[in-house]
């Protein structure tokens, strides 16, 4: 698989912006739940509205997550249908080296 420079760079920012847990609890809020209003994923993910409407821009920015506006609230999906997949990748990969840790100590 061949990436321009330019791929690599955004491939970068969306790993980092995957990279805070706050995010990636949010991002399975919003996974598991469909749309939802700011205040609904904050409240799902246990932070602040303030805090989780950060959050959204920044996964919005970067296409993470698709948002729209419902008369006064602003209601986020996710925007990125890939991204399931790759964290359940993920995850996957990491209970696969949990259980190795269980059976080669």
């Amino acid at each position: 698989m061949t990436m321009t420079a330019q791929l690599l760079v955004e491939a970068a920012r969306r790993f980092a912006l995957l990279g805070d847990p706050t995010r990636l609890r949010i991002l399975q809020v919003v996974m598991d739940g469909g749309e939802r209003s700011v205040g609904e994923i904050a409240d799902a993910a246990g932070v602040t509205p303030s805090n989780a409407s950060a959050h959204l821009n920044r996964l919005a920015s970067a296409g993470l997550v698709g948002r729209r506006r419902e008369g006064t609230t602003v209601l986020y999906r996710l925007g990125d249908e890939n991204l399931a997949q790759i964290c359940e990748s993920m995850c996957a990969s990491l209970r696969a080296q949990a259980r190795d840790l269980l059976v080669h100590p």
